[in-house]
């Protein structure tokens, strides 16, 4: 998995004073404004384009450790039950399994690539009793079924959400329906679980629903950095009783839930609150967690939120719809190399066929691109974005293409430094180490003066990278002047 949190770390061989700590805190990056309209979309692949070919891929991709993308289509494939597929970054691609009557069917969830170098996922249906399975999958494509889901009481049926690997090394899910409560009815209120890359199986917790427990998650949990899982409801909650717009939980790997938050939704405009969210949640580099609610907030288009491990939670923006603004957040987020979280909708746009946006932590807002319909285009967005090791977008659509089957694609645009560059200052013997966001495509060059107010800037030898994949940087003064005071700066250029 991508690690989101990333920085430069330099280091500075110069006096340790008091005086050079302040003047690094002002250091001043300078570089290229964002440009709106410097971003492409690449349509990598249609679905659809071959006989037996996956078609409608509802789930985002994961790069593998290879460099390769792995994802699963919902249709398509030899008995027409769903695939899952393998691409490089240039396009080239294979599909790797065909799911068949015989086992799992009808993937929705993206694949998560396990410790040991397989893929591990869910089904939507299929397993010895039609209600859904986990799989393993090699990435040459050798498939085993883990899993077969029974249904209630005592176990959960379609999962809709994929997989995360614990700091354990087991996996845990969610199921949509299933579980021991009856407040859902006959199907049950979904249930959370958790499997070991051999197949020993747990039902950890089932979900209640209104009025005190949320229902029915459709989303892919998130381990956070206090070893605790994280995750939404589609339904539940304590607001709305007749509707229960869904919530936000914690759980412990042993099982122990609590609600966080229970969305308000479009019952109540006033309070700008989502309702009814269909994805995961992402741990920002500041702790937080962010996410999306797919309607809701002040024009009912859905919401963007961020909300602590405690459980306080703030309504970052609300998508104003077709035609300026995107609508219906499927998705989830990702922290970029830059700081920022981008994401899609499946409306709103200037063809309503849905948007690209990016909004920091704080909630600033822009618009990146608008989908259109058109015979190689993408439209309807509906995985979770990944940032590729070479700094591009990739995601899956499930309309779209020459077949209109749906599409890969990847999108290209310079990304936004935050505002505070420095995000960490420390002393290693004579060198001063700082982080630093570094941004994909762009090239970095150590700076160096004497004085803050005069005298020109110079370029630290051999300090500088170029072209930056957006990873963890290491440059270092090989000048080797020590002096009582110095002044630095990165210049950056795209």
């Amino acid at each position: 998995m991508l690690d989101v949190d990333k920085g430069t770390r330099v280091g500075l061989s110069t006096a340790k004073t008091p005086h050079l700590i302040i003047a690094i805190m002002l250091l001043a990056l300078a570089g290229h404004a964002f440009n709106a309209a410097a971003q492409t979309d690449t349509n990598l692949y249609s679905f659809g384009s071959s006989p037996n070919d996956g078609a409608a891929p509802e789930a985002g991709l994961v790069q593998a450790s290879d460099g390769n993308f792995y994802g699963t289509t919902y249709f398509g494939g030899t008995s027409n039950k769903g695939t899952v597929f393998r691409f490089n970054p240039s396009g080239t691609y294979t599909t790797l399994y065909s799911f068949a009557a015989t086992d799992g069917n009808f993937p929705k969830a993206t694949l998560v690539q396990g410790s040991d170098g397989n893929f591990y996922g869910t089904t939507y249906h299929g397993g010895t009793s039609g209600n859904g399975t986990v799989f393993r999958i090699s990435p040459s494509g050798t498939y085993t079924t883990l899993y077969s889901f029974v249904g209630p009481p005592n176990d959960g049926e379609w999962p809709e959400a994929g997989l995360v690997q614990g700091s354990d090394g087991n996996f845990y899910g969610t199921t949509y329906y299933g579980g021991t409560s009856t407040n859902c009815g006959p199907l049950g209120c979904g249930t959370v679980f958790r499997i070991s890359p051999g197949g020993t199986y747990t039902n950890l917790y089932s979900f209640a629903g209104s009025p005190n427990d949320g229902a029915n998650p459709k989303a892919t949990l998130v381990q956070g950095a206090d070893g605790n899982f994280y995750g939404t409801t589609f339904k539940g909650g304590t607001n709305c009783l007749s509707c229960g717009p869904g919530t936000v939980f914690r759980i412990s790997p042993s099982g122990s839930e609590t609600n966080l938050h229970s969305f308000f939704g479009s019952a109540n405009f006033a309070t700008n609150d989502g309702s009814l969210p269909e994805a995961g949640l992402v741990q920002g580099s500041d702790g937080n967690l962010y996410g999306t609610a797919s309607v809701g907030g002040q024009r009912g288009w859905g919401t963007l939120f961020r909300i602590n491990p405690s459980g306080t939670y703030t309504s970052l923006y609300s998508f104003l719809g077709y035609p300026n603004d995107g609508a219906y957040p499927d998705a989830g987020l990702v922290q970029g190399s830059d700081g920022n979280f981008y994401g899609t909708t499946g409306g709103g746009g200037t063809s309503d066929n849905g948007i690209v946006f990016w909004i920091s932590p704080s909630g600033t807002y822009t618009t990146l691109y608008s989908f259109v319909a058109s015979d190689d285009e993408t439209t309807e967005p509906y995985g979770t974005l990944v940032q590729g090791r070479d700094g591009n977008f990739y995601g899956t659509a499930i309309q779209g293409g020459t077949s209109n089957d749906g599409t890969v694609f990847k999108l290209t645009f310079p990304l936004n430094p935050p505002p505070n560059q420095i995000s960490g200052i420390q002393l290693a013997g004579i060198n001063v180490v700082f982080n630093i966001p570094s941004v994909a495509g762009e090239t970095y060059q150590l700076q160096y003066r004497n004085s803050l107010t005069s005298g020109a800037w110079s370029n630290v030898l051999g300090a500088s990278i170029s072209n930056s994949i957006g990873a963890l940087l290491t440059l270092t003064n090989f000048v080797d002047t020590s002096q009582p005071q110095g002044f630095y700066r990165f210049a950056i250029t795209p």
